[in-house]
């Protein structure tokens, strides 16, 4: 059981979906679909991605509300299977442990209520993931690096805390010294970089609000000033109308209703932002055929820009859609189990 990120079977659309309408049974088809195209190319060039399109497309349709649309049995087989003896997952079954593969696999996890199986298959499995992570934080900054050989990426910050948190084993790592990193890699615009002094851009703002929400210290952020550069991000002209972007002068794009409202939410600054426009490029940017959703009108869909759709959708309160938590890109049903909160 496994799931990528490649294209959509429709190509360009030749008509847009109703601007109201969202397709949801052609969306959980093509979610289905995804792992039964091997003899596609695009499905061999993403197998270093196989965890985390199944992560991407079981979120996707447990936001539909159709979270048993895959077999439980071979979710779960597919995920003890990228387990290594160290704690870490790798992409699929023999890549090498990654941090990155290791939260998607957290993550399903959490999705299908599998960690009593984790236990009864892998005694002591919990403990041994959580600890996969003890070695990742660089003491000496709180970053983490992504695996043994020390590559390093400051969203890798929010992939451990994330991953920890749900796995009940914050007490694990520095989480203080990691706080004290974000707030270095603050600008003057109001946003963050992915080091101190680099330029701001939503995605890794996205990273880091969420890692400071784990960590309860939002009190760190100046609201106020994030949230006028994040709304800022909407895009007012022609075909994009309503979309958001990374950074200032940057295409729109789809995952950035992600990367951005999912910010605002954690801000309380969703109405900062015209929803009803967004809301309108999003659904513009579905296969209403095959199912799917795009980066922009008219281009290839992936499951990536699908699920992140949806989630967009879901902060929008979109009719139809399970409610996404803010934080951790899952369905606030199962954080609230997971958590206790």
């Amino acid at each position: 059981m496994s799931l990528v990120a490649g294209p959509g079977r429709g190509g360009a659309l030749s008509s847009a979906p109703s601007p109201q309408q969202l397709h949801t049974s052609a969306h959980v088809r093509y979610t289905q679909t995804l792992d039964k195209r091997h003899d596609e190319f695009e499905y061999w060039l993403t197998e270093h991605l196989r965890l985390n399109g199944l992560y991407w497309g079981l979120t996707a349709l447990h936001l539909l509300g159709k979270p048993d649309a895959l077999p439980r049995a071979e979710v779960l087989d597919f995920v003890l299977s990228c387990l290594h003896e160290s704690g870490g997952m790798g992409a699929a079954p023999g890549h090498d442990a990654h941090m990155l593969y290791t939260v998607s696999g957290v993550q399903i996890l959490a999705l299908v209520d599998g960690f009593e199986e984790l236990e009864a298959r892998v005694p002591g499995g919990k403990e041994k993931i959580a600890n996969s992570y003890c070695g990742l934080q660089d003491p000496a900054t709180g970053t983490f690096f992504g695996d043994q050989y020390g590559e390093p990426d400051t969203r890798f910050l929010y992939g451990a805390l994330n991953a920890l948190s749900l796995l009940g084993r914050l007490d694990l790592v520095d989480v203080p010294r990691a706080v004290t990193y974000i707030e270095s890699c603050a600008n003057p615009d109001g946003g963050y970089g992915n080091s101190p002094g680099a330029e701001s851009h939503s995605g890794q703002i996205f990273t880091y609000l969420a890692a400071l929400s784990i960590a309860d210290r939002l009190d760190t952020v100046d609201t106020e000033h994030l949230a006028g550069w994040l709304s800022e991000r909407q895009v007012s002209v022609g075909e994009s109308k309503g979309g958001l972007n990374g950074r200032p002068e940057k295409k729109e794009d789809v995952c950035y209703s992600w990367w951005v409202l999912s910010s605002l939410a954690m801000l309380n600054r969703v109405h900062w932002i015209d929803g009803k426009a967004l809301e309108s490029f999003i659904l513009r940017c579905q296969d209403p055929e095959h199912g799917g959703i795009s980066d922009r009108p008219g281009d290839m869909v992936d499951v990536f820009h699908t699920v992140f759709g949806l989630a967009g959708l879901s902060i929008l309160k979109f009719p139809g859609l399970e409610e996404v938590d803010p934080v951790y890109c899952l369905p606030r049903s199962v954080t609230r189990k997971v958590l206790g909160k």
